[in-house]
């Protein structure tokens, strides 16, 4: 995946690269790179697990700095809020959407929200350029706030690092290029610009699929902010499998087919999800627990916008303690 996102990022940066159709070629092909390196590598990477050695995990998920996000970010918003609080409206940052977009039976509704099934995918599709530019910026504040980040000079620490790893990106992946390239600029910025769609519409999809779906349950706390249950069984309540028995899927996402697998055993490298699928599944079959699977992506992309049309209709659920 490291290859194929940055052996045409060094054609185009060299300037071997003059046709508008072999340009948008390569940044697409990047863009799918970009893709699996964040699904095959850093997410492991950032959970601890892609090896047994820790100082590989810390240094693989650099790679994330390394294609204009942040780790420390990540790690909060995914490894933290999401593992720890999946569906929950206002702590699972994953469906904590903009106003345009509800995620949530709990969210607040508005008149747009009966078209999202339409115009989710491009704003899935945009999602990685926003966060390459003030996304990161903007959650770094307020995970400040929520308490993290608290020690002496690591907030401002992570901000420079934070604009130190996106000039390097920008550098490489658009600066370069413009000066690198005999194309007009808006073609390369086109171009710049069909990478990350790319890559945000699978991130996006992938992500956003297990857990936005039908049977899938969005419980709240009650007025002591205690969620009902255990949390081994909200997360069999809240995610859901999907193309099984597709290998090379499989490879391509880095394991997040697996996702039941992956959010309760959260430490072991997707490689091994396949192999204890069929355990986690008999165990929740013993003890009358759900264990949700959708044999095919394409069926689970069907389900996912049925769910984003249902939510696009129906009015905020008000819970009363």
């Amino acid at each position: 995946m490291l290859t194929v996102f940055f052996v045409p990022l060094v054609f185009i940066n060299i300037g071997a690269i003059a046709s508008p159709w072999l340009l948008f070629a390569s940044y697409i092909t990047s863009g799918i790179g970009m893709a699996g390196i964040g699904m095959g590598i850093i997410h492991d990477a950032i959970h601890g697990s892609y090896s047994k050695n820790q100082k590989v995990n810390k240094y693989l998920g650099y790679t994330m700095n390394l294609i204009g996000a942040n780790a420390t970010v990540w790690k909060i918003q995914h490894n933290v809020l999401h593992h720890t609080y999946t569906n929950i409206e206002g702590a699972d940052d994953d469906i904590n959407a903009p106003f345009f977009l509800r995620f949530s039976p709990h969210a607040k509704k508005n008149a747009l929200h009966r078209f999202q099934h339409w115009y989710v995918w491009f704003f899935y599709g945009i999602s990685t350029i926003s966060w390459v530019t003030a996304k990161d910026f903007v959650r770094l504040a307020r995970y400040r706030k929520m308490g993290y980040l608290n020690k002496k000079n690591e907030f401002r620490d992570e901000v420079m690092k934070i604009i130190g790893w996106k000039l390097l990106y920008y550098s490489y992946a658009l600066i370069i290029p413009l000066l690198m390239v005999p194309l007009a600029p808006w073609i390369i910025i086109l171009a710049f610009l069909s990478m990350h769609f790319v890559t945000g519409l699978l991130i996006s999809s992938i992500f956003q699929v297990a857990h936005i779906m039908p049977d899938m349950e969005f419980p709240l706390p009650d007025k002591d902010g205690v969620v009902e249950g255990d949390w081994f069984a909200h997360q069999l309540a809240t995610t859901t499998n999907f193309a099984p028995r597709s290998r090379f899927f499989s490879w391509l996402i880095g394991g997040l087919n697996y996702q039941i697998e992956h959010h309760l055993l959260p430490n072991i490298c997707h490689v091994h999800y396949k192999k204890i699928s069929n355990i986690v599944a008999e165990t929740a079959r013993e003890y009358g627990m759900p264990y949700n699977t959708k044999r095919t992506f394409v069926s689970a992309i069907r389900d996912h916008v049925s769910v984003l049309r249902k939510l696009g209709k129906l009015q905020t659920i008000v819970v009363r303690q």
